[in-house]
């Protein structure tokens, strides 16, 4: 019995080991990483270099003059700045609009280096010294994980943020992320080059970014959304960022503590249900703290903006008035 279990147990290592063979060969010799990328966003895109992150882009409509609207994407395999667009559309031609693709994500710089919180805060802070000014300062709109960056840089920048508005943030969970040992190890192991890009193209097939984005759709993921994460996930040197994100190294640990708990600019929460984080602390920063206010966008799973963003549209000028 001993020796037929063995057996069975060699004949299935063999097995995984002659298709993790073929995937890698597949990945290297017949999928594309370097598709076309339409922007993510019909308007002006700007480009700027920022010494950590390399050259930096964001989409812009200045047409009219008021306080500027600045929007922060979330990370995942797949992040862009379309994630915002439904915001975007909608006040776009009503007040300087800005929404920025983060290092390593959309048409920014995709290096093969060190990504980390600061590097990202850093990043929107750079677009804050560009489109912002503590005369005329800015209303910033975050997504999940982009909401504990937007939060950093608008505690080192301040003056260049009147309103803070973050949608299904993460970090208030009462779990943390593990950002050390463990972590470290992940993306060693994630990284290696022999399998490196086979991994994240696992992570990148329409059908896997389908089911991570169907997690956030009440409905059907938007089509355009999936369409779009399909292309960007398919360039140069796109798995770079994206594997820091899955090993951990890109969330900030005790955010609430560290982070929101400290922000002094009034704050808002969009949220209800989210597969991918928790909103444990909500309750408690909302009693202790007199700047911050949540607005319950239901049914939503995550995305909001783009299955009800009457709502969403409504709750910010309600809180931008």
């Amino acid at each position: 019995m001993t020796q037929r279990k063995s057996s069975l147990f060699g004949a299935a290592l063999r097995g995984v080991i002659t298709a993790a063979g073929a995937w890698i060969a597949y990945s290297r010799f017949a999928i594309d990483h370097a598709v076309d990328l339409p922007p993510a966003i019909d308007a002006e895109r700007v480009r700027f270099r920022h010494p950590a992150a390399g050259f930096l882009s964001y989409y812009a409509d200045a047409a009219q003059p008021g306080r500027p609207l600045v929007l922060i994407h979330s990370i995942n395999a797949a992040a862009s700045a379309y994630e915002m667009r439904p915001i975007f559309e909608r006040f776009r031609g009503k007040r300087p609009i800005y929404a920025l693709d983060l290092p390593g994500f959309g048409f920014s710089e995709r290096a093969d280096q060190v990504y980390t919180p600061d590097l990202y805060a850093g990043a929107v802070e750079a677009l804050l010294e560009r489109v912002a000014s503590p005369e005329n300062p800015a209303d910033v709109v975050a997504l999940s994980l982009g909401s504990e960056f937007a939060a950093r840089a608008a505690l080192r920048q301040p003056e260049r943020v009147r309103s803070l508005t973050l949608i299904s943030p993460s970090g208030l969970g009462l779990r943390q992320r593990t950002t050390g040992q463990y972590g470290d190890r992940a993306l060693a192991a994630f990284r290696f080059p022999l399998w490196s890009q086979a991994f994240f193209d696992l992570l990148a097939t329409r059908t896997s970014i389908r089911w991570f984005l169907q997690q956030s759709f009440v409905g059907d993921p938007d089509s355009g959304l999936v369409d779009y994460c399909v292309q960007t996930a398919h360039q140069p040197r796109a798995r770079f960022a994206p594997l820091y994100f899955v090993s951990g190294k890109l969330f900030t640990e005790g955010a609430v503590g560290a982070l929101y708990r400290r922000l002094e600019m009034p704050v808002m929460v969009l949220y209800d249900k989210d597969f991918f984080v928790r909103f444990d602390a909500l309750p408690g920063l909302l009693r202790e703290r007199p700047n911050w206010r949540a607005e319950r966008i239901a049914p939503s799973l995550g995305l909001p903006q783009f299955e009800r963003m009457d709502e969403v549209a409504g709750a910010l000028e309600r809180f931008w008035g």
